[in-house]
Order: C-alpha cells, then structure tokens, then sequence
C-alpha cells in the first residue's frame, strides 16, 4: 500500500484545500492521471497519482483543508483488494521505484495542467513513502521548526519564534502562527472556541483574528454560514498585514489620455495575427517603471525589525486581475527594461493564465511595486491597500470625456483619474505628487515612451 501525502509545495506553503475529489475509492487508476484538485496559498492546480494501482481508500473530501505530510489517498500499488489498509501496512510495502517526472513519458507530462508537472515532482512520485514528511516534534533545547519564509516575516515583524506556539506538524512555526502572535500577543482570538482535535488558528485550517465575538444574527432572521475558500484566507491575512504594518497615505490626481487613447487605438489597428494589443495599464506599467527609477523610494521596502531600508535595484510590477476565485496579483518582471509591446504580451499571457487558474505560485512573488485598473468597472477614486511589503500602489479608475480649458477655448478631453496609495514612512507627499506627475507626464507625451 502506498499513502499519498501532500506533498511540501515550498514558498512558504503548508496546507490547501481540496476543491474536487476526481476518484472514488475502487477506482483503478494510472500513473499521472489526474486524483485531485487543490487549492494552495492563491493556485489551484490538478494533482496526478504518483503510480498506477486501485484507489483503497480516500481520506479526503472537497472542502476539506489538509496540510502538507498529511495522507490524502491510499494506493493499492499492487492492484489487489480495494479495502483499506491495516494499520502499519502501508510502512510494511516497499514499492519499487517508479521513474522520476523527467523520465516520464513525454505525452503524460503534456497532459498535466499548468502548475502540476511542480506538484507531482514534490508528490512522492519517487516510490514508497511520499517525500513530504511531518518534521520531527518540537524540542525546547533546538531550533524552532520553520521554513525559511516564515523567520523571514517574524524578523519583518519583529517576532521571537521561541515565544510563537506552532501549530503545524511535529510543533511547526507557520505563517499565521507568527502574524496571530504579532497581532493578538501569542492570544488566541476572542470569541473563538477550542478544536477538538488539539489544533488552533489558520495552521489548523482555520483563520481567526483576534476581535469582539459576533452577536447572534439568527435572533433577526435567516442565516447562513459557509468555510472562508483557501484564496480568501490567503486575501484576508494579507489585507491584514498591510492594515497593520503600513501606515497608508493615498493621493490623487489624473491624467489627460485624450492623444494617447487616439494613438494606442491607431497602433493597435495596424497589429498583425498574434501580436498583443496594447492597453492602458501595460502603457502605464511602463510610464510607471520609468518613474520608480527617479523615485526609488516608492521601490524599495521599509524593514521594521532591523530599521533598515531595502532598496531594490530591479523593478518587478504586480498587476491586480479579477479572477473568479477572487482578487490575484500576479507580476510581470523587469518592465523597466522590456519595451512596450514586450510588455504587453507579457501581460497579457499572465493575466490569462491567471484568469483560467493555470499559473505558478512562483508567477505571484517578487513583485516591487503593484498597478491595479478597476477603469472597466467605474469609479472616479479609491485607497487601494498597499501590498506589503511593497511601498507603493497606484490605481486607475475609469476615463471619462470631461471639460477642460485648453489655450483658451472648453474642450472635450479624455481624463483617467488615479490614486496613489504609498507608505508614508518612506514616501514623503511631495514625492508622492512629483511622482504622479512624472507618470502622467509620460501618459500626457506619447512621444515619451518610444524612448523608454
């Protein structure tokens, strides 16, 4: 018998949510055919089985939070009885070693979705027991467990792990161990009942913040509750660092793309089959990469615990898209240095790989500054929430035509409203406004992005 765990995903990610079960115990099944649908940090991808063999026993179900080490299907490798193992079995079998992913035929690696030839790498597909193991338990006298992500953000926080209670396996530090520590002091969350089965907060598949306890809202009527999905988690805890590690200043201003939405319209009716349209926010990913190099302050990261600055000689942009599982930011990397219609490829082909689910966790990391145009949905200004620990964001709300004075005469003119949300402990306000004012002088110039 054969126990398939989760596997260590690695960037910090220690448990997911089963979206779909595709097997049902009995079912024979071939190696790399598709068993599992699993939602981890902001990714959803396919999980293929490690090996062929008949499914003896699920113990998983869709909804269902699992961490990594954790047995989500038994395997009768053997192709025997579809009845469940007996306890130690699994540790007595010895399967021979089945081929690694790269040795695997090259249709079955074709046929994996995006994102799953990773898994599959980390899932055990090496035989016997899956690579993925609990750590050993937490001793006083040595290192805290944790991975090298989570020491990152306790030093960013300014938590001593030693005094943080891990909640994942063997004693584990995990990522809302530490921010439930910074936040609530090491507290759990008021209001919040015990878990029978000894785990607590987000590392137990549960995400609590400390706060009043809600009334009872069924003295009024009707309710419903349902379980926070994996990526809503992962948006409520970041939303939550950012509140509370950047003091946020937003300020506003717009732009007059009236010739530049003329000249983009021209370029983009003269493209041949296969070549990216331009949009707006490619052109102003760009206008904005410019400017990050006259005003570094808005790329770089404000580092509490040391009192240091860490300035960021790249400029990697994180695009916010609205995907249906919720809000995602992938990023598009050294858009300083690429030209426009790079860009816009670029852009394109994550955004769509976003959308579709069908993306890399890798595809949402290193970002240094964030773009986000909610122009197609309406709104004339927001304070968007800066993606800590990023600096700065920048939001475009909708153009509209609108009257303006130009030599003398009211004219029709084309206007983007924009909002600027940065980290007031590094940006200054007078910065803030020149900076503005160097994208639009970018956006206002068409001329000007040729040379950059």
């Amino acid at each position: 018998m054969f126990e398939f765990k989760l596997p260590d995903l690695g960037e910090g990610v220690h448990e997911g949510q089963i979206v779909n079960v595709l097997v049902k115990e009995g079912d024979r099944i071939e190696e790399y055919q598709p068993m599992l649908e699993v939602e981890t940090d902001k990714a959803a991808v396919e999980i293929p089985a490690p090996k062929s063999g008949v499914v003896a026993k699920l113990m998983v179900k869709a909804g269902q939070q699992v961490k990594v080490g954790q047995v989500m299907v038994v395997i009768d490798d053997a192709g025997g009885s579809s009845a469940a193992p007996e306890k130690g079995a699994a540790k007595a079998a010895e399967p021979a070693k089945a081929p690694r992913p790269a040795e695997a035929p090259a249709a079955a690696r074709a046929s994996q979705p995006a994102g799953a030839g990773s898994i599959a790498a980390r899932a055990g597909v090496s035989g016997g027991a899956a690579v993925a193991e609990a750590p050993p338990a937490r001793r006083g006298d040595g290192p805290v467990p944790a991975a090298p992500v989570v020491r990152k953000l306790a030093r960013e926080m300014g938590v001593d792990l030693n005094a943080v209670n891990g909640t994942g396996p063997g004693g584990r530090v995990l990522r809302e161990d530490v921010e439930r520590h910074a936040i609530g002091g090491g507290r759990a969350a008021a209001g919040a009942a015990p878990r029978s089965d000894g785990a607590a907060g987000a590392g137990g598949g549960r995400f609590e913040l400390p706060g009043e306890a809600l009334p009872d809202f069924a003295q009024y009527g009707p309710v419903r509750r349902e379980a926070l999905s994996q990526i809503r988690k992962t948006i409520a805890r970041q939303m939550t660092r950012a509140w509370l590690n950047v003091p946020r200043v937003t300020h506003g201003d717009e732009a007059d793309i009236t010739e530049l939405e003329r000249n983009r319209k021209h370029y983009n009716e003269g493209l041949r089959d296969g070549q990216a349209k331009l949009t707006i926010t490619a052109i102003v990913m760009k206008a904005v990469a410019h400017a990050l190099r006259s005003y570094p302050q808005l790329n770089c990261s404000f580092d509490s615990a040391a009192e240091e600055v860490v300035w960021k000689d790249y400029i990697h942009i994180g695009v916010a898209v609205d995907t249906p599982r919720g809000l995602v930011v992938p990023v598009v990397r050294d858009v300083d240095r690429k030209p426009l219609p790079q860009i816009a490829a670029e852009l394109n082909s994550v955004a769509e790989r976003t959308r579709n689910g069908k993306f890399d966790i890798a595809d949402l990391r290193g970002a240094s500054f964030t773009v986000t145009n909610v122009g197609a949905l309406g709104g004339t200004f927001s304070t968007p929430m800066v993606n800590f620990p990023e600096t700065g964001i920048l939001a475009l709300a909708k153009s509209a035509l609108m009257p303006r004075v130009v030599n003398g005469q009211i004219v029709a003119r084309l206007i983007m409203p924009m909002s600027l949300s940065f980290d007031h402990r590094m940006v200054d306000g007078a910065d803030s406004a020149r900076f503005c004012r160097d994208v639009i002088g970018s956006l206002e110039n068409p001329l000007r992005l040729i040379s950059m």
